[in-house]
């Protein structure tokens, strides 16, 4: 499997998986309407396993362009590749949010509150207020980048910078997971802890691709908050770990 492919299927997966918990939750007449913010955190460390677990061999299992922009920036990962494994993300997350509307879609119909049908595919800060929304983001983002970086550590073949590998069995990918879900417990509450541009604005694009019955706004005027944010928290982690020589 090429990288690219493989970062597009772990993608997929994530959102699939992710923004599906949520879509459970929030949309009516679902088995799991209204059942909570640990069902969708629990879900989202989940989902983050299962994609790193199915394609960590294949392309290291960034699945998030602040970890790639992160990795590259410590010298572990070649920056030509980056655009490649942001195209695979971004595809990916569109097409798991396809899915996910497909998969839903009844349930997309009889949801009138359009604040829910927005969540399914992006997030939404429960105060605006974008200084200290773009803070939560790269703060969550930092934790995320720093701890993988200290779970799996960049390696090399030889002397020729390769991926770093997130993880290579349930061993390591498990951490990563556990990871995620307790940054959507401690630290998820401000603006529903997207922690990936690819994650956020793949989906929020669909949002305004798809049919979807009364839909309501796309929020562009936030979507910079959960770019820009956990792309500046990659490359604080990434700087940080540098600096302590790790």
């Amino acid at each position: 499997m090429s990288e690219f492919v493989a970062e597009l299927i772990g993608t997929f997966i994530l959102v699939l998986l992710g923004n599906g918990v949520v879509a459970h939750v929030v949309l009516k007449k679902t088995k799991g309407f209204e059942s909570g913010w640990i069902v969708i955190t629990t879900a989202w460390g989940l989902a983050v396993f299962v994609a790193v677990f199915l394609v960590s061999k294949y392309s290291g299992a960034h699945i998030n362009p602040a970890v790639s922009i992160g990795l590259e920036a410590t010298g572990a990962f070649a920056w030509a590749k980056v655009p490649v494994f942001i195209a695979a993300q971004m595809l990916g997350a569109m097409l798991g949010a396809t899915c996910v509307y497909l998969m839903y879609k009844d349930h997309y119909d009889v949801t009138e509150d359009t604040d829910s049908k927005r969540a399914t595919f992006c997030t939404s800060p429960a105060i605006r207020n974008l200084k200290s929304n773009f803070l939560s983001e790269a703060v969550g983002t930092f934790v995320l980048v720093f701890a993988v970086l200290l779970i799996a550590g960049p390696t090399f073949e030889s002397d020729k910078m390769s991926e770093v590998k997130i993880g290579l069995g349930s061993l390591e990918a498990l951490p990563v997971g556990l990871l995620v879900f307790v940054i959507g417990l401690a630290l998820g509450g401000t603006t529903g802890y997207a922690i990936n541009p690819a994650r956020d604005l793949g989906p929020r694009i669909m949002h305004a691709i798809l049919p979807i019955k009364g839909k309501g706004s796309n929020d562009w005027g936030y979507a910079w908050v959960p770019v820009l944010g956990p792309i500046a928290g990659g490359l604080l982690a990434a700087g940080l770990y540098v600096l302590l020589g790790l």
